[in-house]
């Protein structure tokens, strides 16, 4: 892979909440697809002089690379819901470097039966291990619950390396039917996503806060609407009652969502937010749905841009265990660059964000090597970076 060095930053975005800014730093340094060293360019010049490429971000700001906690991935870079070929690359120019998926929902023909169910999960898991669209991360695999699965099969899901389970789209009686499969799971390590709401059009549950204080998953999953959202009392019941990650999606319910956002920070819980897209579904292909949410969260909720950001880089990286979404050494050399569009009054990315403006993304790095200079999905950015070596 190299080394790379990212020079030439005027705001560092942390990808943590409760420190969402890096002071007196403006160089990240790369090796081996990890983040090695933050800080200014004069303690790091040695290594940045020895650095095979060189990214200067001319004053730009450098951020975490976006994770969307909410993908709806099939195999390939291809989506059945929607005819779309290389929509995940795509999804890469929209600043998204890592994709977490809620389920195999859309695989055309998706088997139902227990052992047709646990090859799904364990083939796509093992098929996105190798692939890298674009070069984006796919954390593929996410076992759908179904009442036929046993406490030996949760063993056999670990074994083979899945850790992700969804509860909803099974051939449940109901809801409360799912409560000791989602514990056999969580007792194996897998992280569980519930459905929450009305019944998508692939088929899901209707889930209330009742049903999901019962079944107690890690995550659940667009609390704004997958499309119909949870009513208000619910959710002011999952914040009370219970730990409970509360997603928030694109393809969701934009005034739900910012009245989550209020509740959760004036609850002192703003860990358990975390944005996804929920896409691609009826919804469409929407490479810039996750940067579009935190816009949105950030020109009309009361969380400045900064903090937004932490909601689809540290605080799902919280949440699932992963190795990335933050500049911070020993993380996955994830990252973005980006700035204020061409035409905008502000100045850098987090003031046009705060201005309801699309920030132009000007490079984004996946393990630690370039991917592309200038998004082809964002506007351009004020001052565009530049790659040497």
């Amino acid at each position: 892979m190299g080394t790379l060095a990212v020079v030439g930053a005027g705001t560092l975005v942390s990808g943590d909440f409760a420190h969402p800014l890096i002071e007196d730093a403006d160089t990240v340094l790369c090796a081996g697809g990890l983040i090695t060293a933050v800080g200014r360019a004069e303690a790091l010049a040695a290594e940045v002089a020895a650095a095979d490429r060189v990214l200067d971000a001319a004053g730009a700001t450098v951020a975490p690379g976006l994770i969307d906690s909410h993908g709806h991935v099939t195999f390939g870079d291809y989506s059945p819901r929607q005819k779309a070929v290389d929509y995940l690359e795509g999804y890469v120019h929209g600043g998204i470097t890592r994709t977490i998926s809620a389920g195999e929902v859309h695989v055309p023909g998706r088997p139902r039966d227990r052992e047709g169910v646990k090859a799904l999960a364990v083939a796509a898991r093992a098929s996105f291990d190798r692939f890298r669209p674009g070069g984006m991360r796919v954390h593929a695999g996410n076992v759908l619950l179904e009442p036929s699965l046993t406490r030996e099969d949760f063993g056999y899901l670990a074994e083979c390396g899945v850790w992700l389970a969804k509860f909803g789209f099974g051939a449940y009686e109901k809801a409360l039917d799912g409560v000791e499969q989602i514990r056999w799971a969580r007792e194996h390590g897998l992280v569980v996503m519930c459905h929450a709401g009305g019944a998508s059009a692939a088929g899901s549950a209707s889930l209330r806060a009742g049903d999901l204080l019962a079944l107690d998953p890690t995550v659940c999953g667009h609390a704004n609407g997958g499309p119909t959202a949870l009513p208000d009392a619910d959710v002011d019941r999952l914040l009370a009652e219970s730990g409970m990650a509360l997603q928030l999606v694109q393809a969701g319910n934009l005034r739900a969502a910012l009245r989550i956002v209020d509740r959760t920070l004036a609850a002192g819980a703003p860990e358990r937010l975390v944005v996804g897209s929920d896409t691609p579904s009826g919804f469409g292909v929407m490479p810039l749905a996750v940067l579009k949410t935190l816009v949105e969260l950030s020109a009309l909720a009361p969380l400045e841009p900064a903090r937004a950001w932490a909601l689809a880089t540290g605080n799902v990286t919280r949440v699932w265990g992963l190795p990335a979404g933050r500049l911070r050494a020993g993380d996955e050399a994830d990252l973005l660059v980006l700035d204020a569009p061409l035409g905008s009054v502000a100045g850098t990315a987090l003031e046009a964000m705060a201005l309801g403006d699309m920030p132009g993304i000007s490079a984004v790095v996946t393990e630690g090597v370039p991917r592309f200079l200038a998004s082809r999905n964002t506007p351009r950015a004020r001052r565009p970076a530049t790659l040497t070596g």
